[in-house]
């Protein structure tokens, strides 16, 4: 049996770009120079839907739209693509997360995913109105999933006390025909532990494979110590082009696009970051230590195809496949020998590179032996 590979595209709520945008994980407001108005987002969402994409990933924090809304308004305007939407348990009510699950699931056809985002940083939650640390934001996930879960699946009433989230004596009106997906990511070793227990996708940042490897090892076996067994996903931006020279030509115009006194100012930010991933991807550059007008974009190439210069300027995913049709595929079908299933993808600007990849490395891949789902 072939292997296969389930792609998912990104919604950029805040607007488009063909140049990197700065901010992303706490670091500030972002705006493209392409504003993303109900028009734009759905060109978006039905290229995504047009060339095979599995879902959407609607992001959520200070620089984004809210998820939920962005969303739902997008249901109508698509037929078959799910929507891969991010939230911040604790924020609200788990009894409020479940309803909007389930509402979603009806209005949608079954077409929701959730990505559980604890909160990376302190100073973005208290923007929130939430003073917790990020190891109780970990337990608090934990708990919240718990209920969610249990509000899906059973129709008892449910009653729940735990260190940080409670309900009493609950039951949905109507509970969805099918609990959504939960995707969660988290580096440190509390964020693995919910994750072995309450995931159903682990999702990491695009690291060499060696690393990405090591990392599902990792997880995998706190998942067979708590029964499970979990899928994996892993988070790309991504240049591809009919050639390598033509990739790489557009990796050296976006870095030539960065100011270094911007890269200085988003670096000394990151530096702060309390996040285990974020700290994983800043090592991938040096915190952008050597980073200058000029340099060549070969130079920050960390391992075959895989280029850090994303991360210079923008905090979270912070690193691109770039090559050709087919050198991309390459690196997509490594990391699938690797463990990984799910490849969250997006590129710059969104638009047009859902097309490089629908077009040109889904066809790469299905040369390699590697079954693409909806092609």
């Amino acid at each position: 049996m072939n292997p296969h590979v389930t792609l998912h595209w990104f919604l950029p709520t805040y607007g488009d770009s063909r140049a990197i945008m700065s901010g992303g994980h706490g670091s500030g407001h972002e705006t493209g120079e392409r504003e993303g108005t109900l028009a734009y987002l759905t060109q978006m969402a039905l290229a995504a839907e047009s060339q095979g994409m599995e879902s959407m990933l609607v992001p959520t924090g200070l620089s984004c739209e809210d998820a939920w809304l962005a969303a739902a308004a997008l249901i109508p305007q698509t037929t078959r693509l799910k929507f891969l939407i991010a939230i911040r348990p604790g924020l609200v009510s788990p009894t409020i997360i479940a309803q909007q699950a389930a509402t979603f699931q009806q209005l949608s056809g079954n077409r929701l995913l959730l990505n559980v985002v604890v909160g990376g940083e302190d100073h973005e939650q208290r923007a929130f109105g939430d003073d917790s640390t990020k190891e109780q934001r970990y337990r608090r996930a934990a708990e919240v999933l718990e209920i969610t879960d249990q509000l899906w699946n059973s129709a008892e009433e449910v009653t729940f006390r735990g260190e940080h989230t409670w309900v009493e004596k609950v039951v949905l009106r109507v509970r969805p025909e099918v609990s959504p997906q939960i995707f969660f990511g988290g580096s440190s070793q509390p964020g693995i532990e919910v994750a072995a227990r309450r995931a159903d996708v682990y999702l990491t940042w695009g690291e060499p494979p060696a690393q990405a490897k090591a990392k599902i090892d990792r997880v995998s076996e706190a998942a067979a110590a708590e029964g499970r067994e979990l899928e994996y996903g892993i988070r790309f931006h991504i240049i591809a082009r009919p050639t390598s020279a033509e990739a790489w030509a557009a990796a050296q115009g976006q870095l030539d696009s960065i100011d270094p006194a911007e890269v200085r100012r988003i670096q000394e930010g990151l530096a702060r970051s309390q996040s285990e991933g974020q700290r994983r991807m800043t090592e991938l550059h040096q915190q952008g230590s050597e980073f200058e007008a000029g340099t060549d974009a070969r130079s920050l190439e960390i391992a075959p195809n895989l280029w850090a210069g994303v991360g210079l300027i923008r905090g979270g995913a912070g690193t691109a496949l770039v090559g050709s049709y087919e050198e991309v595929a390459q690196r997509i079908a490594e990391y699938r020998e690797a463990g990984f299933e799910h490849f969250i993808l997006s590129g710059y600007p969104n638009l047009e590179e859902t097309f490089q990849v629908g077009e040109g490395v889904v066809p790469a891949l299905q040369r390699l032996g590697v079954d693409v789902a909806n092609r």
